[in-house]
Order: C-alpha cells, then structure tokens, then sequence
C-alpha cells in the first residue's frame, strides 16, 4: 500500500504573512543594555559631563572647605562630601539620561528601535540597566576619593550601610524617571545641555550639597523639598555623619521615612509621566 504526499499549499499574495516573533523580553534587555553600556564608555564625552565632572567638584570644593558647622563639631567638608554623592547620581541618572534620550531621539536611534520587533520596555530597562551600572561606579569614584584625600569615615553599623544601599538604589531609580520625563522637554540635542545643566546646577545648590542644608534660606528649603535631591543629600548625611549633626536638621531628625516615601514617590511620578510624554515617532522624532 502506497501513500500520497500532497503537495503543501504555498501562501497566496492574498493571504498576510506572518509577522517574525519577536524576541524574548530577557535576551532582548540583555542585548540593549549590553549596547547602551558599550555605547557610555566609548563616549568619552559622556564620561567626563556625567562621571568626572562631580569627581571634579568633589577636588575642586573638597580642598577649599575647612571649618566647623556652626553648632556642631562636624568638619563642613564632611557634610560637602555626603552631599556631592548626591549630586553625582543626579549627574549620571538625571542629566546624562535626559541628554542620552535627546540625542537618540535627533540622531533617529529612537526612530530605528520602533521598527525593530525589540519589545519597547527593553529599550528603559536597558536605559536603566545603564544608570545603575554608572550611578554604581560613580558613587564608588566619589566615596573612595573622599575616603582616601579628606578622611570621610565609612558608614560605622550594617544599619548606615543598609541605608547607603536603599538611599542610592531610590536616589537612582527617581532621577532616572524624572530625567527620562525631562527630555520631553528638550526640543533637540543641540540644546539639549543648556536645558538640563541649569536644572542639575540650581538644585544642587538649594538642596544642601554646597552649604549646610540649614543654613539656607527657608524659601530655598521649601522648593527643594520638592525634589529628590534634597532627600538623597539628608540620606547620604545619615549614613557619614554623625547622629549628633540632627540638632541642626530642619526637622531635628534624619526623617528616613520620608525619604524613602519621597523618592518612591518621584519614581512612580516620572514612570507615569515617560509613559505619557515619550514618543517614537512624531514631529521631534527625527
């Protein structure tokens, strides 16, 4: 007995093809952060904007504070050391994503990823992966050279160490949400630091990284409560200074509640406004 094989029918020009699977979400994150890695490093630009430049202002500053804080037997360079670590995960999290997210946006980076069948989230976490990667390596940068040219002391309890790692990890997550948010409102890359830098610098300055947070004026303290800045800058304090710095916290305390609740807060708030205000094709999609 003998069996027919019938011939498989070909598709017709009528029938719609089948489109190709798309990639696994993990292979593809894994893939878009290796790049976005590959991509930070061999950009020399981005390594001095994001990771020198507070490196540069810790030496800079660092050399020129001496002196008590009034009221308390803290070096104010120790409290310039605790803040700047601060304002170097704005660097690397805030500035350098927006400015990143700009310039793919201009140069059509953006534009070619929306046609791939790359799931969109990979393209933020690898974002992300990113972030973390260089917030990581900057707060090392910053640490160990505070450590080893101005005595900062290491956190002394596994409970300041705890609270190094939690204040770092939500200080990353929420400037990287508010700065991917931000570049929303960068029209081109061109001038994409001119928008970015002045936002990093006047935050800095009224969130208690260059003076004594309760020196400022109370206007100044009330608009940087605001932002996250300011209770990165109160958590990275609780960790290297001592507990006896409180008596001159505005609030007498180091509120680590708050500002958990606070970060946690700007984090949500910049995913929700990305997913709002993000764009892969339109008139600034280039």
């Amino acid at each position: 007995m003998t069996t027919t094989l019938e011939p498989r029918a070909l598709p017709t020009a009528t029938e719609p093809r089948r489109a190709a699977p798309a990639p696994g979400m993990w292979r593809a994150c894994a893939a878009r952060s290796k790049a976005e890695l590959r991509a930070f490093f061999r950009n020399k630009q981005s390594l001095v904007f994001t990771l020198m430049f507070p490196v540069i202002l810790l030496l800079v500053f660092g050399s020129i504070f001496s002196g008590k804080v009034a009221g308390t037997d803290t070096d104010l360079k120790q409290v310039f050391m605790a803040g700047i670590i601060a304002a170097g995960v704005m660097s690397t999290a805030f500035s350098g994503l927006a400015v990143n997210i700009a310039i793919e946006r201009d140069n059509g980076t953006v534009r070619r990823l929306a046609m791939t069948p790359m799931p969109k989230s990979a393209y933020f976490i690898g974002k992300l992966v990113r972030v973390t990667v260089t917030t990581a390596l900057e707060a090392v940068l910053l640490i160990g050279l505070a450590l080893l040219a101005f005595g900062l002391p290491l956190p002394s309890t596994p409970e300041r160490w705890s609270t190094l790692l939690w204040d770092l990890a939500l200080g990353t997550a929420a400037c990287a949400m508010a700065g991917a948010a931000y570049s929303a409102l960068i029209p081109d890359s061109r001038s994409a630091a001119a928008i970015v830098t002045p936002v990093f610098m006047v935050l800095q300055f009224i969130s208690g990284v260059f003076f004594p947070f309760g020196q400022l004026p109370s206007w100044m303290q009330t608009v940087a409560a605001f932002f996250p800045v300011k209770w990165m800058a109160q958590g990275f304090r609780s960790v290297f200074l001592p507990d006896t710095f409180t008596a001159v916290e505005p609030a007498g305390n180091w509120e680590q509640g708050h500002i958990a609740l606070v970060l946690a807060a700007w984090t949500l708030a910049g995913l929700a406004l990305t997913a709002l205000t993000f764009r892969w094709r339109g008139p600034r999609v280039r």
